[in-house]
C-alpha cells in the first residue's frame, strides 16, 4: 500500500524518468509513441513482450535504445529453423580439465530480443518460454539462475508468410502485451530518411539503473486497486470466454477460446502502471479499459465463423467492452 512520502517521491520519481526515457528514445527512434509505452510498462511491471509488425520497421534498435536507457545487457537472438534450444540457454562443455563447463547462451542478459520467434520450431520455442516463466534454466540436471530484471521481447512475422510456425496459446499466454507496430506515416518516414542517411543516430544517456528497475516493480505491486476495479477486470475477461453462463451470443458465435486468469493479472498490472504514469495513484475503469485490448489481443482464439465473415480480433474486444 501506498501510504508514505517515500513511496510518494519513488511515484513522482518514475514518472519523471519515463518522460526523460522518452525524449532520449526520440533522439533515435521516430513515432513508435504507443509501442514504446506499452514496451515500458511491461519493463516496469517484469513482464514480457510480443512485438508484431512486418520486417524493417526499427524493432532491434528500438529495444537496443531502450536497453541502453534502462542501463541493461542486451543480446539479439534470430530465430531460425535450425535453431536448438542449446543454441539459446548454452550448454555443458568439456574442458581442459576433464570437467564439464557451464558456458551461458544468450538468454544470460537483462534484456533479450528473440527476433522473428515464429520461424522456429516448437522446441526451440519452449526453451525460451520456459526461461521466461522461471527465469532460470536447467542444463545437465543443475539450475542456472538468470540474472534480474530480465525481459523477452519477442517479434512475430504476420502468420499469413511462409516458413511461420504459430505459437501454441499457452505459450502465446506468458507475453503480458501484444504489441503492433504499424508503418510509420509519410512524414515520419521523411524524417526517418533524413535521419539515417544525411547525419548519424544521436547517442542516447542512461537513465535508470537494474537495481531501480526492480525497486520500482516491487512499488507497482504495492499500489492498492478499488475492489470494483478488479472485479471489472475479471469480469470483463470471462466474457471472452465462450460457452460459459454469462458468455454473450456474439462470443459463442465467433470465439473458440477465451482468456485465462493470467489475463485478468496482467489487466491489473497493466492498469496500474497506466495509471502511474498518467499522474494517478490508484487505476480506474478507465485504465482498465485503456490495457485491456493490448492484454486480450493474442490471447483470443477466432473461429471459422469469425474468420470467414472477417471479423477481426479488435472488433471482439470492442464489442465485449
Amino acid at each position: 500500500m501506498i501510504d508514505n512520502n517515500k513511496d510518494l517521491e519513488l511515484v513522482q520519481s518514475l514518472v519523471e524518468k519515463y518522460h526523460l526515457t522518452n525524449n532520449e528514445i526520440s533522439k533515435v527512434i521516430v513515432g513508435q509513441d504507443q509501442a514504446i509505452k506499452q514496451i515500458l510498462s511491461t519493463v516496469f511491471v517484469g513482464g514480457h513482450s510480443l512485438l508484431i509488425g512486418v520486417p524493417g520497421l526499427a524493432k532491434t534498435l528500438l529495444v537496443n535504445t531502450i536497453a541502453k536507457i534502462l542501463g541493461l545487457s542486451f543480446n539479439r537472438i534470430q530465430f531460425t529453423p535450425d535453431l536448438m534450444p542449446s543454441d539459446i540457454i548454452g550448454s555443458d562443455i568439456l574442458n581442459q580439465e576433464r570437467l564439464f563447463q557451464f558456458i551461458q547462451g544468450p538468454i544470460f542478459c537483462n534484456i533479450l530480443l528473440a527476433d522473428e520467434i515464429n520461424r522456429t520450431p516448437p522446441k526451440t520455442q519452449s526453451a525460451l518460454l520456459e526461461a521466461m516463466e522461471e527465469k532460470a534454466v536447467t542444463v545437465g540436471g543443475k539450475t542456472h539462475n538468470i540474472g534480474q530484471p530480465f525481459f523477452v521481447l519477442a517479434t512475430q512475422n504476420p502468420i499469413e508468410q511462409e516458413g511461420t510456425y504459430p505459437l501454441p496459446e499457452a505459450q502465446l499466454d506468458r507475453f503480458m502485451y501484444s504489441v503492433f507496430l504499424d508503418y510509420p506515416t509519410v512524414d515520419e518516414e521523411v524524417s526517418i530518411v533524413k535521419r539515417t542517411t544525411l547525419s548519424k543516430l544521436g547517442t542516447v544517456e542512461q537513465i535508470f539503473s537494474a537495481d531501480e528497475i526492480l525497486k520500482y516493480q516491487d512499488l507497482i505491486l504495492d499500489i492498492p486497486v478499488n475492489d470494483s476495479v478488479v472485479q471489472y477486470a475479471v469480469e470483463l475477461v470471462h466474457k471472452t470466454r465462450p460457452n460459459q453462463s454469462n458468455s454473450s451470443d456474439y462470443i459463442n458465435k465467433y470465439i473458440s477460446f477465451g482468456a485465462g486468469p493470467r489475463a485478468s493479472q496482467y489487466i491489473i498490472l497493466g492498469a496500474k502502471i497506466n495509471a502511474v504514469l498518467s499522474g494517478k495513484y490508484s487505476p480506474d475503469i478507465e485504465d482498465i479499459q485503456r490495457v485491456s485490448s493490448w492484454v486480450l489481443a493474442h490471447r483470443l482464439v477466432k473461429n471459422y465463423k469469425a474468420v470467414a465473415e472477417g471479423v477481426t480480433i479488435d472488433e471482439i474486444i470492442e464489442n465485449i467492452l
